[in-house]
């Protein structure tokens, strides 16, 4: 089973690592803020309070032995480099970057990054990329088995809570972000009710998420 490690718990990466976590894998959160490990600590398998960019911290952490890194630091743009550059180094197979626009991703993907996002941008767009059913209106490859999408809200889930709906243990997916309009929530919970017309941001395996596009 793959294990993930997640630097950086600002809201996406927090979405991502809980996420993981819910799907049955291991995962390492890294934040050098104490107050947002603590927030996470009981959502994902580790959380710890470290320097992303020492190269000794993350040694001793064990880095090297994970699969895939998720490097999700936001406004220092030279601690996203630098975080993904040691990823690469330690000898991380597949590292995800986040990027603030498009000279950082150029930036990233020289530093050694195999995969860009850009989370802000991707997930407000309908146009990025469509795929066979016409509810599917975004799509970002987030792993080679695993992908974040938006998806127009079904018929059968309008007025119904996310509790109500399952959609975990019916379709696999979860969900990180309900966007309504122009206000996007990006802590759904529990009893939040879709509505028609809304849009769903999810994140699941690539064959689950296809059961959405019949």
């Amino acid at each position: 089973m793959k294990q993930f490690v997640v630097i950086g718990c600002g809201s996406f990466g927090t979405s991502v690592a809980v996420t993981l976590y819910n799907l049955g894998y291991d995962v390492l959160a890294i934040d050098k803020n104490e107050e947002k490990v603590q927030e996470i600590s009981d959502k994902v398998t580790y959380a710890v309070q470290a320097d992303a960019i020492d190269e000794n911290s993350l040694k001793s952490l064990g880095v090297r032995n994970f699969d895939v890194a998720v490097v999700t630091i936001g406004s220092d743009l030279q601690a996203s480099i630098m975080a993904t550059l040691m990823a690469k180094e330690l000898g991380i197979k597949f590292v995800i970057a986040k990027a603030q626009n498009a000279l950082h991703a150029k930036v990233l993907e020289k530093t050694g990054a195999d995969k860009v996002v850009f989370p802000e941008r991707d997930m407000g767009s309908r146009v990025a990329r469509s795929l066979v059913s016409s509810n599917i209106l975004d799509h970002i490859e987030f792993a080679p088995d695993y992908s974040i999408v938006e998806v127009t809200a079904l018929k059968d889930w309008e007025e119904k809570t996310l509790n109500q709906l399952k959609l975990p243990s019916k379709y696999g997916i979860n969900v990180i972000a309900i966007r309504h309009g122009e206000e996007i929530n990006i802590t759904p919970y529990a009893d939040d009710k879709i509505e028609k017309g809304d849009v769903l941001i999810v994140i699941g395996h690539n064959k689950d998420l296809k059961t959405l596009e019949k």
